[in-house]
C-alpha cells in the first residue's frame, strides 16, 4: 500500500478467509497493489481447517500494517465478517472473499464516485469478471457485447423492487457506507449468508449506484458462498433465504413489490423441490400462499414435495452439463 494522504477518506478492507489457502495470498496482494492509499486491510480466518493461517501469518510478517484476527472455531460468513466490522476505521468498507481478487483501480474509481454522490446512496457497485479456479476469465457478470460495451440495463438509484426480486449486482464487487452498516447493526448472524439481507435492509431506505466498470475478478468453485443454494438437504442458504423473505414483506408498501418478492420466492420454492429440501418447500409454498396466489407450478411443486418425489441426481446431472457448475 502506497504511503497515506490524510485528505483521502479510510477504506476498511474486511478479508474473510476459510479453506482459501491457495488462493489468500494473491488476494491480500492485489488490495496491496492498490492505485488508492489509504486502506485498511483486516483479514478474519474462519477456522480453516487447511494452511490458510499458515499463508497468511507468513504474509503478515513482511507487512505489519495488516491486523490479522485468527478465529479458533468457526463462525460463518456474517459473525466473521462482524468482527472485522466492530473493530474497521474505514469511511466505505469491502467485503472481499479471500478466493477473490480486486483491480488495481477498483478502490479509486469507487471511493472518487462516492465522494461525488449524495449520502442517500448506501453501495456503489461495478461489474466483475468470473473466473475458474485457475483465474481463468469465462464471463462478465453482466453480458456486454465483443467490444466489451454493455448490452444490458442495470438499475441504479432506488432499486429496492429489483434487490428483493432477483439477484442484480455481484456483492464482491460492492463498496459500502460503514454508517449504514452500522446503522444495520452488521450483517444478520442468525443467517448463512449476508448478501440478499443486507441488500433487502439497505435498499429500502438508501439507493445504490451502478458504475459501468469491470473492477473485480470474482472466482466461482464448487465451495463458493453461492453453490450452497444447490446441496441437498439440509440447505442452511434456503432457511436464511425464507427468513430474509419474511423481513422483505414486513418492509414492503405495494403490491408491487409484494409481486416482485413472490418472484424470489417461487424460484427458491422450485429450488427447494428440486434439491430435495421437501419442508422448505413446503414452507415457501405457506409463506407465499400468505400474501400471493399461487399458481399451478407453485401448487405442483407442493403436492410432489409432499408426496417426498426424489428429482435431484437428475437436477445435479442438468446443472453439470448444462450449466458448468460443480455442486
Amino acid at each position: 500500500m502506497a504511503q497515506p494522504s490524510s485528505s483521502l477518506p479510510l477504506v476498511t478492507v474486511i478479508c474473510l478467509c476459510f479453506n482459501h489457502q491457495k488462493y489468500v495470498l494473491e488476494s491480500m496482494n492485489s488490495v496491496l497493489a492498490q492505485s488508492y492509499s489509504e486502506i485498511e486491510l483486516i483479514v478474519i480466518d474462519d477456522a480453516s481447517t487447511d494452511n490458510s493461517q499458515e499463508v497468511i501469518r507468513d504474509f503478515i510478517q513482511s507487512h505489519p500494517q495488516i491486523t490479522f484476527i485468527p478465529l479458533e472455531t468457526n463462525l460463518g460468513n456474517c459473525a466473521a465478517f462482524n468482527k472485522g466490522l466492530a473493530i474497521a476505521k474505514g469511511k466505505y468498507i469491502i467485503d472481499l472473499a479471500a478466493d477473490d481478487i480486486l483491480l488495481p483501480n477498483r478502490i479509486t474509481k469507487q471511493v472518487e464516485t462516492f465522494e461525488s454522490i449524495s449520502e442517500e446512496y448506501a453501495v456503489v457497485f461495478t461489474d466483475a469478471y468470473l473466473i475458474d479456479e485457475e483465474g481463468k476469465i469465462t464471463k462478465t457478470f453482466y453480458k456486454r457485447n465483443p467490444t466489451g460495451k454493455l448490452i444490458e440495463n442495470v438499475p441504479s438509484g432506488d432499486i429496492y423492487i429489483h434487490l428483493i426480486k432477483r439477484m442484480i449486482l455481484s456483492s464482491p464487487t460492492m463498496m459500502m457506507r460503514k454508517k449504514v452498516l452500522d446503522e444495520l447493526g452488521g450483517y444478520d448472524e442468525s443467517l448463512s449468508y449476508e448478501d440478499y439481507d443486507f441488500w433487502v435492509r439497505s435498499g429500502r431506505k438508501y439507493n445504490y449506484y451502478f458504475l459501468n466498470e469491470i473492477l473485480t475478478k470474482k472466482r466461482v468453485v464448487a465451495a463458493s458462498q453461492g453453490t450452497g443454494f444447490y446441496k441437498k438437504r439440509l440447505n442452511k442458504h434456503l432457511i436464511s433465504t425464507l427468513n430474509v423473505c419474511n423481513k422483505a414483506l414486513d418492509l414492503n408498501k405495494t403490491n408491487e413489490e409484494n409481486t416482485a418478492l413472490s418472484i424470489s420466492v417461487r424460484y427458491h420454492l422450485k429450488l427447494a423441490f428440486l434439491t430435495e429440501n421437501f419442508e422448505i418447500c413446503e414452507a415457501y409454498y405457506y409463506f407465499l400462499k400468505s400474501f400471493n396466489k399461487p399458481n399451478w407450478q407453485d401448487k405442483l411443486f407442493h403436492i410432489l414435495a409432499g408426496m417426498r418425489v426424489k428429482v435431484n441426481t437428475l437436477y445435479t446431472w442438468y446443472l453439470k452439463l448444462y450449466r458448468g457448475m460443480k455442486v
